[in-house]
């Protein structure tokens, strides 16, 4: 067994531990507190506070591969540096998250049917927590610490349900949010631990005019595709609840805590993978072997998740709390898992071409986020145009509105199918390249 399946094996094992207890937080803790009306609100709340701290998740990825790169060179007093500068930017962007956040977060609570009260702040605090994170947990991972990660995950996941038992009673989807940041403020703190001998040396100069131009090219790159994927995926989980009955919306968030078991191995394989194929692309070696091979896994992890659901769905969604109600949405647990699946394949190519630094792929998947949710809008909202557009296109946009959850679960299908048929041909003409 390689390095690279011995280290996903370990974090494998040891990530399922945590996994029970946010098992218990996704399906049992999270509706018997959260209401049907509120618990569709769950997905497209997290999808827009991610998209607030969009620019500091965006600074962190850019830097992704040069903490790497330091780490792995020895150069921790620039490593050191460049962390105290993430951490001033991201002071920085979260002001300005604050600023948009005043003017646009009433607006979308309401376009989701949620009261705000003290939420805005919450999920925009959580958010931003979320987004710095990585940057420490990618040392952790470029130095290949994975028993330190294992730790995190150990120690993490019971701090978040601590957290959530105690403030979600009083306040279910603002103490929900103050549990999800518990666990990468825990992280941080964690990792700063496991880093401290590392850390320990006087901070070197890092930035000047060489670096400043090299980056800001990389991360105009990530900008936009970020704000091309975030948009797409707060668009996608809004029209889902805006467009749903409560109880659609509400029977698909619980699909998809089951469906999350099928990221299990994608979670652990896309952390271990980055290190190993950015030391391959570094060599000149084909990455598309321990792709291909990684890619595999998640495809027949996912369908043995999948299969137990297409009998004992029904009968196990009864049982969580107020299960009567979302038992009938069975159908869409081993539907999503395959969505999930063609998302995990997307996100293994990604990973390993970012670690390779090639970013070619981002001129077709950046316009694909893109068309995607301006289409979801026009059929989602086609009536605006009525008298404007030909009578024949608002006849073919009423025909495919999305009224139900299978009817946006086959768009999410198709989206995804797309994108990852792109990977694959990608895939196939950079083999004829080299």
């Amino acid at each position: 067994m390689g390095d690279f399946w011995w280290y996903s094996f370990m974090l494998f094992c040891a990530c399922r531990i945590a996994d029970v207890l946010n098992a218990f937080v996704g399906l049992w803790l999270v509706p018997k507190y959260v209401g049907e009306s509120e618990l569709g609100a769950v997905t497209p709340l997290t999808n827009f506070a991610g998209m607030l701290a969009l620019p500091a998740a965006v600074f962190a990825n850019t830097f992704r591969n040069e903490v790497s790169r330091l780490s792995i060179g020895g150069e921790f007093g620039k490593l050191k540096t460049l962390m105290k500068s993430v951490f001033i930017a991201t002071a920085a962007f979260l002001f300005l998250a604050i600023v948009v956040a005043r003017f646009t977060l009433p607006m979308f609570l309401n376009r989701i049917r949620i009261v705000e009260g003290s939420l805005g702040i919450i999920i925009i605090a959580t958010a931003f927590i979320t987004a710095v994170a990585p940057v420490f947990t990618n040392t952790i991972q470029a130095l290949k610490k994975f028993k330190a990660n294992a730790v995190m995950n150990l120690l993490g996941a019971p701090l978040r349900l601590l957290t959530m038992l105690v403030a979600m009673p009083f306040r279910p989807l603002a103490g929900y949010f103050v549990g999800q940041g518990a666990s990468p403020a825990f992280n941080i703190a964690a990792s700063v631990f496991a880093l401290r001998k590392e850390l320990a040396v006087p901070a070197e100069p890092y930035w000047n005019r060489e670096v400043v131009r090299k980056f800001s090219k990389l991360l105009a790159i990530f900008l936009a595709s970020g704000a091309a994927s975030s948009l797409c995926t707060v668009i996608e989980s809004t029209v889902l609840r805006q467009r749903l009955p409560d109880l659609d919306s509400a029977g698909y968030y619980m699909a998809t805590r089951f469906s999350d078991i099928s990221s299990f191995l994608f979670n652990t394989l896309v952390f271990t993978l980055f290190p190993f194929t950015a030391a391959l692309a570094a060599k000149g070696k084909d990455i598309r072997p321990l792709l291909l091979k990684a890619g595999a896994a998640t495809v027949c992890f996912s369908a043995l998740v999948a299969f137990p659901f297409f009998f004992v769905g029904e009968p196990i969604l009864s049982l969580l709390p107020n299960g009567d109600k979302y038992a009938t949405y069975w159908w869409a647990i081993p539907w999503q898992i395959g969505i999930s699946t063609l998302g995990a394949l997307i996100g293994l190519y990604v990973t390993a071409e970012i670690s390779a630094n090639r970013f070619r792929f981002m001129l077709w998947m950046v316009p694909l986020d893109v068309i995607y949710p301006v289409l979801l809008l026009l059929v989602t909202g086609h009536g605006y145009f009525t008298g404007i557009v030909p009578a024949s296109w608002t006849a073919f946009l009423t025909a495919h509105n999305i009224t139900s959850l299978d009817s946006m679960l086959w768009w999410m299908t198709g989206f995804c199918a797309i994108k990852t048929f792109g990977c694959l041909v990608a895939m196939a003409a950079h083999g004829r390249l080299r």
